[in-house]
């Protein structure tokens, strides 16, 4: 039970940074990796679109003290919806969002701890 609160903060933790780095990135126009912008921008779009900072902060307010197992699952299950599409435009726009890949797979294993769980 501990352990999977430690595995929702790390993921909330996580979550964020990646909503961190894609913003940071999209607002530092001359000293980012990414050459195309537009790609960028539907990546911050879709982050935007699956809520990922509010599904970060509620996975990590809802960890902080008791393990709530149904409504983590919810959350965990409702942000794989998201990483999965745009773990999908990041692999067919990999020559422009490379820099993204190795998040997104970080993202994905901690998702992946939380087993396959449906709502």
């Amino acid at each position: 039970m501990n352990f999977e609160m430690e595995i929702g903060k790390l993921l909330a933790e996580n979550i964020d940074g990646f909503v961190k780095f894609v913003h940071k990135h999209y607002q530092n126009k001359k000293n980012s990796l990414i050459l195309n912008r537009d790609k960028l921008y539907q990546v911050k779009l879709l982050v935007e679109e699956f809520k990922f900072q509010i599904l970060a902060d509620e996975l990590l307010r809802i960890n902080r003290f008791i393990w709530n197992e149904e409504y983590t699952y919810l959350l965990v299950n409702r942000f794989r919806k998201g990483l999965s599409i745009i773990n999908e435009y990041v692999e067919n726009n990999y020559d422009d969002l490379f820099i993204l890949t190795a998040r997104l797979h970080t993202l994905k294993s901690l998702s992946l701890s939380f087993g396959n769980n449906t709502e």
